[in-house]
């Protein structure tokens, strides 16, 4: 292979973590996303000589691997968490149902999707679309409009430019632009608090969140959770809202939860942990991811992520814990 390859190979690269951040917008999906970046590079390195620079190196890849996530979405089901499927269960008849993989929103670590920048103002824009509410929200588009509205609200591209990578008219893409706003504004997600980097308030709420959840301490734990705060346990599509709903899941079926251990980790431009659960033959195994969603100085949802097998890798979390 010569230098020139070689050397655009690795120009490639460059924009690995920007187009994952960009394909688990479409997807939802982080497992999905690495798939669809893979496909992309291996395309683009296929077609490199044919590769004429007409347009930039970064505008042909997001080309590429805009056409790769749209054949996607066009053969699946879009993901959801499980307050986009069903109302919330009083605790009093909840019943947990597995639902399959492909059903859900999955997690995924800020390393592998939010590219290093130097502005704040858009470090923040990069984290709060990929919190899991806002890639939730944007599950409710059509597989274009979501590909304009990325493009164009959170990638800051320009109409034309949006035009001349899907090969349409700039009036069709401020149409579906206008058409993706409208929807997403009935799906709105609540903001959260920003959280890059923690505050002083924010470490001592998480902190308090780790020696009651650490306790199993409920009445310090509802006293950090919103009235409304949610919880959910993907694979399984029950949630909960509200202080008694939710102590009252811990204290009944979730009481296993009890004696764990949390490490903390991000997720989704959030605080997150990965749960350690008291192994009976000594020491700490993996139970939940979970993600928490701060507002207003309180937290105000908790998912909990039970398929650890597939969620510890990816964020390079231990395999267990000793005692």
């Amino acid at each position: 292979m010569s230098d020139t390859v070689v050397a655009t190979t690795e120009e490639l690269d460059k924009y690995r973590r920007e187009l994952t951040g960009y394909c688990y917008r479409m997807l939802g999906s982080s497992f999905e996303a690495e798939d669809a970046v893979q496909d992309t590079m291996v395309r683009a390195w296929k077609a490199l000589d044919s590769f004429e620079g007409r347009s930039s190196l970064r505008s042909w890849l997001y080309r590429i691997a805009t056409n790769v996530c749209l054949d996607a979405l066009n053969a699946g089901n879009r993901r959801a968490r499980p307050m986009d499927l069903t109302s919330p269960t009083p605790v009093a008849q909840a019943q947990l149902v597995k639902q399959p993989e492909i059903t859900w929103l999955e997690p995924v670590p800020d390393g592998r999707v939010l590219p290093s920048v130097a502005d704040p103002a858009e470090a923040a824009v990069s984290r709060e679309t990929v919190r899991l509410a806002f890639v939730a929200a944007l599950q409710h588009l059509p597989p274009k409009q979501r590909a304009v509205l990325i493009l164009r609200e959170v990638l800051a591209w320009r109409a034309s430019e949006v035009a001349e990578l899907l090969d349409t008219s700039v009036a069709s893409v401020n149409s579906a632009l206008q058409r993706a706003r409208a929807t997403l504004a009935e799906q709105a997600p609540a903001a959260s608090d920003p959280a890059d980097p923690l505050d002083e308030e924010q470490k001592a709420l998480l902190e308090r969140y780790v020696a009651a959840f650490e306790g199993y301490d409920m009445k310090a734990l509802t006293a950090l959770l919103h009235e409304d705060a949610t919880m959910s346990m993907p694979p399984y599509d029950l949630w909960l809202r509200g202080h008694d709903d939710i102590v009252g899941w811990m204290l009944g079926v979730g009481e296993v939860c009890a004696g764990s251990k949390l490490v903390p980790t991000v997720a989704n431009g959030s605080p997150a942990f990965a749960q350690y659960h008291p192994d009976p033959e000594g020491g700490f195994s993996p139970w939940a991811l979970i993600v928490l969603e701060l507002r207003e100085g309180k937290v105000a949802g908790m998912d909990f992520f039970l398929d650890t097998e597939r969620w510890f890798p990816l964020f390079d979390l231990p395999s267990r814990l000793e005692a």
